[in-house]
Parts: C-alpha cells; sequence; structure tokens
C-alpha cells in the first residue's frame, strides 16, 4: 500500500506537537524540530501503518527541505539591506569583523587542534561563524527589546556576518561540490562562482524596472508563480556553476530587496518559508543517528567555550565603540550566541560533498546546544551580568584592603 501521504501527514502531526510545545514554553523552535528528528527515522520502530522510519516518504522529505532552504536564504535575502549596512556605522563594521574574524579563527584552531583535512576545517569554520538570524530575531521580539540600544548594532553585525557566509559558502561549494584537487581548479571554480554571484547581483540592478513591470499583476496566483518560477531557475542554475543552490536562492532575494514589490513578496513567501523551513529542520534530525554522536562530544564542547569567549568580546569591542553600557555589550555577545540554520546548510554542503561524517554529527550537537543556550543566556543576561559586576567590586575591595594592610 502506497502510504507516501500518510507518512507526511505523521511527520507533519509530529512537527505540530512540538512546534505546539516550543510555543508553550517560549523558546526556540528550531532545536525541537531536529530533536524530533532524531528520535524517529531507520532506526525507530513502525506498528502498521505508523512507521517512524519514514522509508517511503524520505525523498519526498529531502526534497521539501530543499525548498525551505531556498525560501529560507530567498526570504533573508529580501531583509538584507546594504544601505542598513553602511548606516549603522563603524561599531558595526568593526564589531562584525571581529566577530566573524574570532569564530572564523576558533574554527581553524578546532580543525587544526583535531586533525582534521582542509575541507572538512572550512566547514568547520562556516558552522562556527554562522549565527542564527531566525533566532536572534525571534528572541529579540520575545524579549521585547527591539528599541533597546543594541539591538541595532545586532541586526547590523547579523547582516555583516550573513554576507561573509553568504561569499564562505560561494568558495566552499567551489571547493567542496565541484571535486576540483588541484589548486588551480579549486581557485578556477570559487573565481568562476563569485564572478558569476557578482555580475548577477549587478546586472540585477539595471534589470530590476523590468522585473517590476513583469510582477505588476493583480492575479495573486499568477503573482507568486512568477517569483517562485525565478527563484527556481536562478537557484538551479546557480548549481550548474557549482554555486550551492541556497546562494541562487539568495541572490534573487537581494535583487528582489530593491523591487517596489518587496513587500507584497514578503507576505506571499513568508507561509512558505516558516512551513518548509520546518520540514527543512525535521528532515536534517531524520538523517541523523543519535547513536553516532557520541565521537563528536568533545569537539563541540571546546568549540561552544570558544564560541562563547568570542561573542563576548566582539560584543564588548562594537558596545566600546558604539558608547553603549557594559550591561548592553554584554546582551550583544549572549544575542548573537544562537546557531541554527545556516550551520546546518554548511553541514549538508559537506555531506553533498562526501566530507567525514564527524561533521554532521559536530554540525548536530553544536547547533542543537547553542540553539538552546544563546536564548537562555540573552534572557538572563541582566542577572549574570550583576553577578560577575559584583564579583569584581567584591574582589576590587580586597584588593584594596590587602593593598592598604601590606602599607
Amino acid at each position: 500500500m502506497d502510504t507516501v501521504i500518510f507518512e507526511i501527514g505523521l511527520a507533519l502531526a509530529l512537527i505540530s506537537i512540538v512546534g505546539l510545545l516550543s510555543n508553550k514554553l517560549r523558546f526556540s523552535v528550531i532545536p525541537f524540530y531536529i530533536l524530533v528528528g532524531m528520535a524517529v527515522g531507520p532506526h525507530a520502530p513502525h506498528f502498521g501503518i505508523f512507521d517512524l522510519r519514514f522509508i517511503e516518504s524520505s525523498m519526498f522529505i529531502e526534497f521539501m527541505g530543499r525548498l525551505g532552504v531556498l525560501f529560507l536564504l530567498f526570504y533573508l535575502g529580501l531583509e538584507f539591506s546594504v544601505s542598513r549596512l553602511v548606516k549603522s556605522g563603524k561599531s558595526i563594521l568593526v564589531g562584525g569583523s571581529a566577530y566573524v574574524a574570532l569564530n572564523f579563527v576558533s574554527g581553524l584552531l578546532l580543525g587544526w587542534m583535531m586533525g582534521m583535512p582542509l575541507k572538512e576545517t572550512l566547514v568547520i569554520c562556516g558552522i562556527m561563524t554562522s549565527s542564527s538570524t531566525a533566532i536572534v530575531a525571534k528572541v529579540l521580539v520575545d524579549l521585547k527589546r527591539t528599541a533597546n540600544p543594541e539591538t541595532e548594532i545586532i541586526m547590523g553585525m547579523i547582516m555583516f556576518d550573513d554576507l561573509f557566509i553568504a561569499v564562505h559558502m560561494s568558495i566552499l561549494s567551489g571547493l567542496v561540490l565541484s571535486g576540483a584537487t588541484s589548486l588551480s581548479g579549486v581557485l578556477l571554480t570559487s573565481l568562476s562562482a563569485l564572478l558569476f554571484i557578482l555580475i548577477f547581483l549587478i546586472v540585477g540592478r539595471y534589470v530590476i524596472k523590468y522585473v517590476d513591470r513583469l510582477f505588476n499583476v493583480k492575479s495573486t496566483e499568477l503573482f507568486l508563480i512568477l517569483v517562485v518560477a525565478a527563484l527556481f531557475l536562478v537557484a538551479g542554475f546557480s548549481e550548474t556553476l557549482h554555486v550551492a543552490e541556497a546562494i541562487g536562492a539568495l541572490m534573487v532575494g537581494l535583487v528582489l530587496a530593491d523591487s517596489k514589490h518587496v513587500k507584497r513578496i514578503e507576505g506571499l513567501v513568508l507561509p512558505f518559508r516558516d512551513f518548509f523551513g520546518a520540514i527543512f529542520f525535521f528532515g536534517f534530525g531524520l538523517t541523523i543517528d543519535p547513536m553516532s554522536l557520541g565521537g563528536a562530544v568533545w569537539i563541540t564542547i571546546v568549540a561552544v567555550i570558544l564560541t562563547l569567549i568570542g561573542n563576548m568580546v566582539a560584543g564588548f569591542l562594537s558596545g566600546r565603540i558604539a558608547g553603549i553600557s557594559n550591561k548592553a555589550s554584554v546582551n550583544i555577545g549572549f544575542t548573537l550566541v544562537s546557531r541554527g540554520e545556516f550551520s546546518i546548510i554548511m553541514a549538508n554542503i559537506g555531506k553533498a560533498g562526501g566530507l567525514l561524517p564527524v561533521v554532521q554529527s559536530f554540525a548536530v550537537l553544536y547547533v542543537l546546544i547553542l540553539a538552546v543556550l544563546g536564548p537562555l543566556l540573552t534572557k538572563e543576561s541582566k542577572t549574570i551580568y550583576n553577578y560577575f559586576e559584583k564579583l569584581g567590586q567584591k574582589w576590587g575591595k580586597r584588593k584594596i584592603e590587602r593593598d592598604r594592610s601590606a602599607s
């Protein structure tokens, strides 16, 4: 009996249950989606038509997950604004650069410590550098911090990080997915990918007025078809040039961000982003055997510690330059801790390129820990700051007393 539709319905039911649970707990839903995917899958039991292994539907779930990536990156491109990044000033440029540099170097250090090959090390660098835009934005809204002075800096640093990750992903795609082995071959593939992106964005600025005319239709059905057609065509074509389809989707979003129809596009695409995005995280969990994660525990713990240190340093640097308080600077560091969609996309690039399985296991544990830890640290940032401030004051008083007694 063909049970594909039933299995997909079962998957959506599981996603709905954990989604309701996360809403009740007022917590990020991403780790819940991944965990429920890991709880089922090929290693799970089956009871008649209630087959939790999702064998027959696995191909369809994987495809819908790919759509989730496309809509996630496309929507991000729609919200990206280079003018906002420039307007935000020196604090974001310095803070964003420090954030990217510290986390990227941490990835290089971790890869070197673990004796990883170059490709695996670069994937780990990407996993550790890419903060979760979705989680960060949701946490800021949930905690009602959108009006805080540090929030503009946080969002600017997120945009800076997203821009860097887009470039890194394009280079990584050329390196990992092309199969090139010689240095010249890797450079040629990577440069051709970057050239394609650059030409596309430049040409996009000149043709957007013609695109606006094409999209100037009253029919919602036809309008949506036109948008999705553009998204799929560019994303699919980019893969033929060894540019990840996710980057193709991001480029379409960046071009259409200057369209006069951008608000209409966002309104129509948002449900697709959320629906297929949920399936993407669930499908990622399906591919992970929980018993295989043990080998990545220590590398993940080290990575989490390095990430926390790097984020706090970057937060204080950007806060100091912007002239905001130390407490607000702590908020910056803790808010950017969360990892999610981009880290998983990076891990999937590694999987598609046949890299070591430990990269997948590391990505799962790393994302799960920081997707949970990030919102918690952000919520309790004031309490944590006050605690360490009191410790500092006590230490300062004791030092003064010791100096007095010594004299």
